[in-house]
């Protein structure tokens, strides 16, 4: 099969066909496969080499590339098929998910293509919640009894607090029609706070300044081993009372541990991103091991208790036993979660902890360091959140008893999921497919989001999908002892009590959404709410004047339409002339650039374009062409931006048709002008369109100061950026 055949799971969604890698895979393949295109593309500082670099390319593609009719477009039919495939919603997803609902793991392994998924079905006995007992655990069945019943300790843990909190009819409707109530605080480390709530408020969260790990109530062994597990991201500032969380964990914790919903949108895999998994992976394992510890307590008490005894005081869990689902964008986070998990678990080097199929898993879920071409020169973003395995096709199911953990376990019989959306789309599947499953989402009680803005350049369709189907009354019992299964969730109230923590690396409106619309939680939310004060315009280095045109749109879902002919009315005109060559168009949405692209066909302009789907040979022939002006247009989409950062050499003038989803792509598209040797700087020109709905994204590339002006004025703004203002 040709690329141009396969299909993406990105915003064009619907292409996916079950025997097809997609191209989006590919991308991802290419990644961490050294090829002549990306080996010399960051050395080729002539044109000439970027010619020689082009043809081997070419070579290497084989004779299907040479038919092209213009050798900087890609495919022909690729084109077609993407715009199919815009018509064409979600058919070809629906394929994948009958032919995988039923569990087949669609996995990619590079060598063996498609595999089967695997469960473990032999460990089922000695992980089972229902024929397991306290003593067994912990080996001190009485020192548990004391710790959780006579104590007052355990009446005030969060944990038994969200969880037996018994919610009434009354408020259960409150929730479900009235409008949240809202106040704002600031930390010192989150810094602005919005809390939120239909519900009365509780008392005022404030943030402790010391964080005594005793006082947590973590369950055993977390509080002897947190501290060790976390010591490589404390620095000697902190003070010794308060040794065992950074600033940023303390806050991020202390939120969680009240089982509020959390959105933070200030994750940055260069700097925080590692603590913050370490926080919330913490916080996962914590609620986890208190549950399975509640319900094996109660298998002891009921074993001993005398026949014919009242059973109703024993309800300690929900109709299916997964707890905690966690979406990741790669196989490399989900590798890291475990051995987070394992470190969690294990008091000493002496008292290991027995972890089922740890072997298949890092050969599944880790990668060879080698693999990964040497020459290859990228921003250290990039490089972070690219690391490792980074195939997004995954899920797996862990079990975890104090002593051993079960990976690879069936999902009703797993406390702990991890999967990447599209791991979980495949076996949601969709409606009127005879293979779909979601009952294991009816009980899931903690719902992690990490790295929420990797998902817009993936497919947020999968998320929304997920979100759609979390929470429901399951459509089979799946063996469940009715008498043990808490009364919230019989009443069809699970989302009232789910606690949903939502990471992300940017404020979005779709991710804003996600958080405003899907998240129920009783106790409330708290999103970070900090506004951008000098924006990425700042890291612009070259001289450049900027000029921001404003298109005025009557409302949201106009904005699109409008833009399209503001575009090509008022902006394209002044850059249809010679002089105006070597023009980059940086568009975001892919819907816009199949626009865009067939409009400058059917207008006959001299124009090439580099998609996400854009063949190796095509992007290299399309970046020579424009380098040497012999195309006058380059349409430019950000998802290949996100998943290359390959440098456009020759770019003269900028177009944003709209603002980027990352900030920092801003100044980074804007300083490749400096890469043209020959440019001459007075010529250069940058003009960016943006509308009211754009404020967001507006502030983060001008700061928030700009944006208020910008907003009010009706003009165009003219901004002329040194690299220091």
């Amino acid at each position: 099969q040709s690329e141009s055949s396969d299909k993406s799971s990105a915003e064009s969604d619907s292409e996916t066909e079950v025997e097809q890698v997609s191209v989006y895979h590919k991308l991802l393949a290419t990644l961490k496969t050294s090829t002549e295109c990306e080996s010399e593309e960051e050395e080729d500082e002539s044109e000439s080499e970027e010619a020689g670099e082009s043809e081997t390319e070419m070579d290497s593609e084989g004779s299907q590339e040479m038919g092209e009719a213009d050798g900087g477009e890609e495919d022909k039919s690729d084109a077609s098929d993407q715009e199919e495939g815009i018509a064409a919603t979600d058919t070809g997803e629906q394929t994948l998910g009958q032919e995988q609902a039923d569990g087949a793991d669609t996995s990619c392994d590079p060598s063996h293509g498609v595999i089967e998924e695997f469960t473990d079905v032999k460990h089922e006995s000695e992980f089972s919640l229902e024929t397991n007992f306290m003593e067994e655990e912990s080996g001190d069945c009485n020192a548990d009894k004391r710790d959780s019943n006579s104590s007052q300790a355990f009446s005030e843990d969060p944990f038994k607090q969200h969880m037996d909190k018994e919610l009434e009819e009354k408020e259960v409707e409150k929730m479900s029609t009235l409008p949240k109530t809202s106040s704002q605080s600031k930390w010192p480390r989150l810094g602005q706070l919005t809390f939120s709530s239909t519900l009365e408020q509780h008392k005022t969260l404030k943030v402790d300044k010391e964080v005594d790990v005793k006082q947590l109530y973590l369950h055993k062994p977390l509080e002897s081993t947190w501290p060790k597990v976390n010591k490589q991201f404390l620095s000697s500032v902190n003070k010794p009372s308060d040794s065992s969380f950074t600033p940023l964990q303390r806050e991020l914790f202390c939120i969680m541990n009240t089982y509020r919903d959390l959105f933070y949108p200030e994750r940055n895999a260069l700097t925080n991103g590692e603590e913050i998994r370490h926080a919330y992976c913490l916080h996962a394992l914590n609620h986890v091991l208190k549950a399975n510890a509640q319900v094996l307590s109660n298998n002891t008490k009921r074993r001993d208790q005398k026949p014919g005894t009242n059973n109703d005081d024993y309800r300690d869990q929900g109709l299916t036993r997964p707890k905690v689902l966690m979406i990741v964008p790669f196989r490399e986070c989900a590798l890291r979660i475990v051995h987070i998990f394992i470190s969690l678990l294990e008091v000493n080097d002496k008292r290991k902890i027995d972890v089922s199929n740890k072997k298949r898993f890092k050969g599944e879920f880790g990668s060879d360091p080698e693999e990964k071409p040497p020459n290859l020169k990228r921003p250290e973003d990039y490089e972070a959140v690219f690391a490792g395995n980074i195939d997004d096709h995954f899920r797996i199911g862990v079990a975890i008893l104090q002593k051993s953990m079960r990976l690879y376990a069936p999902f009703y019989s797993s406390d702990i999921i991890i999967a990447s959306p599209l791991g979980m789309r495949t076996i949601i599947g969709a409606e009127g497919e005879k293979k779909r499953d979601f009952d294991f989402l009816s009980s899931i009680e903690i719902l992690i989001i990490d790295q929420a803005d990797i998902y817009l350049m993936q497919n947020w369709e999968h998320v929304l999908h997920l979100m759609k189907h979390i929470n429901l009354l399951p459509l089979d019992s799946h063996g469940v002892d009715f008498s043990r299964v808490r009364m919230l969730n019989l009443n069809n109230w699970s989302k009232y009590y789910r606690q949903t923590l939502l990471f992300s690396a940017l404020q979005d409106p779709q991710i804003n959404s996600v958080f405003n619309k899907h998240c129920f939680n009783y106790v409330g939310q708290v999103a970070v709410r900090n506004v951008p004060l000098s924006g990425s315009i700042s890291h612009v280095v070259v001289q450049l004047p900027h000029v921001f045109r404003r298109l005025e749109a009557e409302n949201l879902t106009s904005v699109i339409d409008t833009r399209f002919q503001f575009f090509i009315n008022k902006v394209l005109p002044e850059y249809r002339d010679a002089i105006m060559s070597h023009t980059l168009i940086y568009v975001p949405s892919y819907f816009d650039y199949v626009r865009l692209r067939n409009y400058f066909k059917k207008e006959e302009l001299n124009f090439t374009h580099i998609c996400e789907y854009t063949k190796k040979a095509a992007v290299c022939r399309a970046r020579r062409f424009f380098l040497k002006g012999e195309k006058q247009f380059l349409l430019f989409t950000e998802r290949f931006h996100f998943y290359k950062r390959y440098t456009i050499k020759g770019i003269r003038n900028l177009i944003f048709y709209e603002l980027p989803t990352y900030s920092h792509f801003y100044s980074e598209i804007c300083n490749m002008m400096k890469a043209t040797d020959n440019g001459v700087d007075a010529t250069w020109t940058c003009t960016v369109l943006y509308s009211k709905y754009d404020a967001q994204k507006l502030a983060a590339v001008v700061g928030i100061d700009r944006t208020a002006q910008m907003l009010q004025s009706k003009k165009n703004v003219h901004l002329f950026v040194t690299g220091e203002n």
